[in-house]
């Protein structure tokens, strides 16, 4: 959609954007998106999980002494 079409049509972008992406042009580019609340949270919520797999991955990657889990619960008071 056009920016200057967006902007009086305000409203239903914003409707729209509650059902999926809306993506704003200016001269035939993208220049934004517009998203609802709940997708915007899922998106979140998707990017934190990829960042705990990376950071999960690194760890297990990382060479050195394991610690068996009896003593890695022992040492946290479980």
């Amino acid at each position: 959609m056009n920016i200057t079409d967006a902007r009086a049509r305000l409203r239903e972008v914003i409707d729209a954007a509650q059902r999926q992406p809306v993506l704003l042009e200016r001269h035939g580019e993208v220049q934004a998106v517009v998203i609802g609340p709940a997708l915007y949270a899922r998106m979140v919520e998707a990017l934190e999980d990829a960042d705990d797999i990376r950071a999960f991955d690194a760890a297990m990657a990382e060479e050195g002494d394991n610690i068996p889990w009896e003593q890695a619960k022992a040492d946290l008071g479980w």
